[in-house]
């Protein structure tokens, strides 16, 4: 299974079924165009660098509600949470979004603004591959993605929504992220997932 990071909160996850998060249009935040191709594409919320269902060729599927749901086979959660630590009055809800392709779970956050709840961990479940914004300013910063990460305890943890060359989004680059950590791998793009998962949470940077 192969992790393909388009930049931002964007991720191709490709095996039999293919899932594509939150498409940007590339122009619109300075980076290059994302070409994914998907089964089914997840929409965390409706703001512009995250909703660019355009850019996603192969007709999916798209996915922007809460609750549960199966589309093109893949069982997909959506999780109420919010875009601010004020309970959406800034910048309205988030959807997180669990999903599972071959026994692999995995958990997107979308643009989550504050530390997630008990309950909101209950829901979710256990993970496999976490993909965490750490850039702050209008999500969680690389000390709350810290917190985050312990409380969900992914066997995987792949950092999103940093600062890259190019972006004209206001968010932090991920070195401050990395300054929280006492270990992590760079990792190459697109990123194979192992065929065993790691017992302990392993924090893996992919090259954009």
């Amino acid at each position: 299974m192969e992790i393909k990071w388009w930049g931002h909160a964007c991720f191709e996850i490709r095996n039999n079924s293919t899932v594509v998060t939150d498409p940007h249009d590339g122009k619109s935040i300075g980076l290059e165009k994302p070409e994914p191709e998907a089964d089914v594409t997840l929409i965390s919320h409706d703001h512009y660098d995250h909703n660019a269902t355009s850019t996603v060729k192969g007709n999916p599927v798209t996915i922007t509600n809460v609750g549960g749901s199966t589309a093109r086979g893949i069982k997909i959660k959506g999780i109420k949470t919010y875009h601010d630590k004020s309970n959406g009055k800034q910048r309205g809800e988030n959807l997180i979004f669990t999903f599972k392709i071959n026994n692999t779970k995995f958990c997107h956050l979308g643009d989550l603004g504050q530390i997630p709840s008990e309950e909101t961990i209950q829901k979710t479940g256990e993970i496999d591959v976490l993909f965490i914004p750490v850039g702050g300013n209008f999500t969680i910063n690389a000390e709350e993605a810290k917190e985050t990460i312990k409380l969900i305890k992914p066997k995987i943890a792949i950092p999103m929504h940093y600062k890259l060359p190019g972006l004209t989004v206001p968010i932090d680059g991920v070195d401050r992220f990395k300054n929280q950590l006492k270990e992590y791998e760079e990792v190459q793009n697109p990123y194979k997932l192992p065929d065993q998962l790691p017992q302990e949470t392993e924090i893996k940077i992919i090259k954009y």
